[in-house]
């Protein structure tokens, strides 16, 4: 059923879906220079951490690298499921290569690695986007490191991208992991957006959904901004929310008073216990 708010506010889509192509998706400057870091760092070959709280943005700039990336020279794999065990970890790695895993975990790791090794010798750089990292098992962990070491690690046959929470850095940099850390060469941060960055955001968003005209006053804009923490996630999910609350009060602009409402439901509301 479609919402009510696109017609009150003469919209075609829901402007804060997170249904987007990658050649759609808005970022702001700081955003758009980690991509250039990420892009500059995968083609010397090197390895990369990036961490952000949750819903700052993560998936968004490794979408952006994987729009700017030339397919010419890289091939990129994705891995999701951050909590298999070690022997599960390569074989999901192989079935998102197109292999097919073996039954044992040395034949798995060579499978990959072999594969890896028919990469470089085709001129094509493989990238292993390890997202949600933070949750990696430690056996993995430690055994992260041997899968960069190529002809007596004297060869960059390819690049890890690991992705997480804050608390990913903190696990790295412990003395345990130095082997894997010591090879992550490009280490970067995603920071929050600025009050400026989230009004931009909400324009920007709303002229693609239809909308050429300011729909949130600027004092209810500083005030979802702050709510949110400048977490686009949660951006979105305010914002939604404020929509469809001024539609149920037939009102045209989304004022302070309308998300103040919002803030007061969410935290009247309780958490729910696993």
């Amino acid at each position: 059923m479609t919402p009510s708010y696109l017609s009150h506010f003469e919209l075609r889509e829901p402007p804060f879906s997170k249904e987007l192509s990658d050649s759609d998706l808005w970022m702001p400057p700081s955003k758009l220079s980690l991509v250039d870091e990420l892009c500059e760092a995968l083609h010397q070959r090197a390895s990369v951490v990036l961490v952000g709280e949750p819903g700052v943005g993560k998936t968004c700039v490794l979408r952006a690298l994987r729009q700017r990336l030339p397919q010419a020279g890289f091939r990129l794999t994705y891995c999701h499921n951050a909590t298999l065990g070690r022997r599960d970890f390569y074989r999901q790695l192989c079935l998102a290569l197109g292999l097919t895993p073996s039954a044992t975990a040395a034949a798995v790791f060579y499978a990959v690695t072999t594969h890896i090794e028919q990469l470089g010798q085709e001129r094509l750089h493989p990238v292993f986007l390890l997202d949600e990292a933070h949750l990696l098992h430690q056996d993995v962990l430690d055994h992260l490191h041997i899968l960069l070491n190529y002809q007596w690690d004297s060869k960059a046959l390819l690049s890890l991208i690991l992705v997480g929470l804050p608390e990913l850095d903190s696990r790295l940099s412990r003395r345990h992991n130095r082997s894997l850390y010591s090879r992550l060469h490009t280490r970067l941060r995603i920071e929050p957006l600025t009050p400026e960055d989230t009004a931009e955001y909400l324009r920007v968003r709303l002229s693609r959904a239809g909308c050429q005209r300011e729909l949130f006053a600027s004092d209810a804009a500083a005030m979802l901004h702050e709510a949110a923490s400048g977490a686009l996630r949660d951006i979105d999910r305010l914002a939604t929310s404020a929509l469809r609350e001024a539609t149920r009060r037939k009102k045209k602009l989304v004022e302070r008073d309308i998300l103040a409402r919002i803030l007061d439901a969410e935290a009247a509301t309780p958490l729910e216990r696993p």
